[in-house]
């Protein structure tokens, strides 16, 4: 055999070669979507069914407090819904996102107010982080000093209610679903993403159990 002939066979095998593992790379990349497009499957039943029974039971929210210190009256958890975007990719329809939002109000369903003051630079951030994320109507007030005019601290004065949400993003090129997690157990915002082989009944009753304030595998109590 000629040298190029040689150069001919071993170029033969590198392609070869590459076709098969492209053929691989194809055949577990459509086996991600399909599991990512079964897991996004099982947690659109579940969220609407969630949603459907929550909305009767009408159950206590979790324990609310803007500064810490200062706890929320008893809140309750209404208006439950549910909604999915879907896209289209080779001719295919995808779920590109869903989510369920729900309203956390005093449990006598009669609007309160709350008041607190922070004087220190950590409270401040920690009160304002709060207060954005629960999207939480609010006036804030500068606290001065009688005769110098400086400022000692701020008052926070801001409705007890508050918006949460859970909301579903597939990624269905790396095989996971990532959930943010918005006031779901306290006045925060929690982002994870998981496998889709791990979204299974199991894994999304632990989701229910976390919206219902009860103890759950997924996140610890935000501080």
């Amino acid at each position: 055999m000629s040298f190029l002939n040689q150069l001919k066979a071993q170029a033969n095998a590198v392609q070869a070669a590459k076709s098969v593992a492209q053929t691989q790379a194809q055949i577990e990349a459509q086996a991600r979507l399909e599991r990512t497009e079964t897991a996004c499957n099982t947690t659109w039943t579940y969220l609407s069914e969630m949603a459907h029974q929550l909305n009767i039971l009408a159950p206590d929210g979790p324990k609310f407090s803007v500064d810490g210190k200062t706890p929320w009256p008893s809140m309750k958890l209404v208006d439950f819904r549910v909604d999915f975007r879907k896209k289209t990719l080779s001719n295919r329809e995808l779920f590109s996102s869903m989510g369920i939002g729900w309203e956390v109000v005093p449990s006598q369903r009669k609007l309160g107010s709350g008041r607190v003051t922070v004087n220190f630079l950590p409270e401040l951030k920690k009160v304002e982080a709060r207060l954005a994320a629960g999207n939480i109507e609010h006036q804030r007030f500068q606290v001065r000093h009688a005769q110098t005019q400086s400022i000692q601290a701020i008052t926070f004065e801001y409705r007890t209610q508050a918006h949460a949400s859970i909301s579903v993003k597939p990624d269905h090129d790396l095989g996971e679903l990532s959930f943010r997690f918005s006031n779901v157990s306290g006045l925060a915002v929690q982002i994870a993403s998981w496998s889709a082989d791990l979204i299974q009944e199991s894994f999304l009753d632990e989701l229910a159990k976390l919206v219902m304030s009860r103890p759950s595998r997924l996140f610890p109590t935000p501080d």
